[in-house]
């Protein structure tokens, strides 16, 4: 990975090359403000400065779309009743409840319902929500690793194991040596149909793994509507994490 950074509109923007074997150059802005490039090892520095520069007004707007939204994701949740806490792309609010028997986490009719025994016990509530939601993340991506599955195996991939991973500026990630792909965890307030484009995309990864020509041309052909469901997941869910 390489750090480098241009000026534009008398601003600096820093950004991060990281070379791999993909034929043209390309240009992502995470939702943590991370601008990353990647580009095979034969396109000199300059010309990728230049590229950077020339995107340089669109940077600078997704940017400010992500900066916008950082305080409502680095403030610190109470767990109360009215807060809002999103689940497979809908919003619920929350309703905290003194448990008359074991403690839980049920949603109904647009709200989670938190049973605790103490209810102003904080770190007891945010790590019920937190198990509630793991527990639902297994099993949802589970239920998609099922469906997506089947659009791969002709392509003589092998089945591979789903694992959770809290991630800062991925949805997920492909390990073939391993068999396996890491799913961030909080990609369950995603969508189901985002959540199978992620699977989907990993899956492919144990047939390609980059970013090449071949691996779009099969992501078109598997899920023609795939960058709709990207486009959702970064511009809408990740202003929620």
């Amino acid at each position: 990975m390489e750090k480098h950074q241009i000026e534009y509109a008398n601003q600096v923007i820093d950004f991060v090359v990281i070379r791999k074997k993909v034929k043209n150059v390309n240009l992502h802005v995470k939702p943590d403000m991370t601008i990353e490039v990647t580009a095979n090892d034969k396109v000199p520095i300059d010309f990728i400065s230049d590229f950077v520069k020339s995107k340089g007004s669109w940077i600078l707007k997704n940017v400010g779309q992500f900066k916008d939204v950082q305080p409502l994701k680095q403030s610190e949740r109470e767990y109360v009743s009215g807060e809002t806490f999103k689940y497979l792309g809908k919003q619920y609010r929350l309703r905290v409840q003194k448990a008359s028997e074991e403690e839980t986490v049920k949603y109904f009719r647009g709200f989670i319902y938190l049973y605790v025994n103490d209810t102003d016990n904080r770190n007891r509530k945010a790590k019920l929500i937190e198990d509630w939601y793991r527990e639902k993340a297994q099993k949802t991506f589970n239920e998609s690793l099922i469906k997506m599955y089947p659009l791969v195996q002709k392509y003589g991939v092998e089945k591979p194991d789903v694992e959770m991973r809290l991630m800062k500026a991925r949805w997920g990630s492909a390990l073939p040596d391993k068999n396996t792909i890491h799913l961030n965890t909080k990609l369950i307030k995603a969508p189901k149909y985002c959540i199978d484009y992620v699977v989907l995309h990993e899956l492919i990864h144990f047939k390609y793994n980059d970013h090449s020509e071949n691996f779009y041309q099969m992501l078109y052909a598997l899920m023609p509507d795939w960058k709709k469901r990207k486009a959702i997941l970064d511009e809408e869910v990740a202003k929620d994490l």
